[in-house]
């Protein structure tokens, strides 16, 4: 059997279904997962620790910290957390700090599928598959809703979908790695597809890659 590499970006806006499709790529076919929001998310639940204070050290020695286990904690997903981390994910330094992870993270895998906002553009343009995930706001703030309730989270459909639109407005706006699709990004709107045919639509995808990269394995 070959060694082979391959390296996946995942990219999309919040609640597109880019975590949910990196996961079930990573876990069919056996790759290293990484997911950039939870990076963000860890270095602001630490800041609101710290009593929302910060600096570029403070910053380093969270990165330091990081281990794959601490990225599942459930706290990263209150929406507390989720506010703070798109306003640190526009200094430039938190941004340095944590692509320095990611691109250790990548360099260690020789099977990767990392997912975020800026994957495809600036820390992985070599991916030999960039995906671009979208979604309605609509279906999109229905499953956001859910995780919410399911972390007994109280809030309603209409804050949900308020801050999907602003967080996706800061997203493409920002100056620094805002959230484009790369070129040679293929598209996947989950928009109307269930787990199981998103599934089986990026296994296919990525199978037809990995293949035209290495022939018939």
């Amino acid at each position: 059997k070959k060694k082979i590499k391959f390296k996946i970006a995942a990219d999309g806006s919040s609640a597109s279904g880019k975590t949910t499709g990196g996961k079930l790529i990573a876990k069919k076919l056996k790759m290293s997962f990484l997911s950039s929001g939870a990076l963000y998310r860890f270095c602001a639940l630490k800041i609101i620790e710290n009593n929302k204070k910060y600096n570029n050290k403070f910053i380093y020695k969270i990165v330091k910290s990081i281990t794959l286990k601490k990225l599942e904690n459930k706290k990263l997903y209150n929406p507390e957390v989720a506010r703070l981390s798109s306003i640190i994910a526009k200094k430039p330094f938190v941004r340095n700090a944590l692509k320095n992870f990611q691109k250790d993270f990548i360099k260690k895998s020789s099977l990767v599928v990392v997912e975020g906002r800026d994957i495809g553009s600036k820390i992985m343009p070599d991916a030999d598959l960039k995906l671009f995930f979208t979604c309605s706001v609509k279906k999109k703030a229905q499953r956001r809703l859910l995780e919410f309730k399911s972390l007994n989270q109280k809030i309603s459909f209409k804050q949900v979908e308020k801050a999907l639109i602003l967080r996706d407005k800061e997203d493409t706006k920002r100056r620094i790695s805002p959230l484009i699709k790369a070129k040679n990004a293929v598209l996947v709107d989950t928009t109307k597809l269930t787990i199981k045919q998103m599934e089986a639509k990026l296994i296919n995808l990525v199978k037809n890659s990995i293949k035209k990269k290495y022939g018939n394995l």
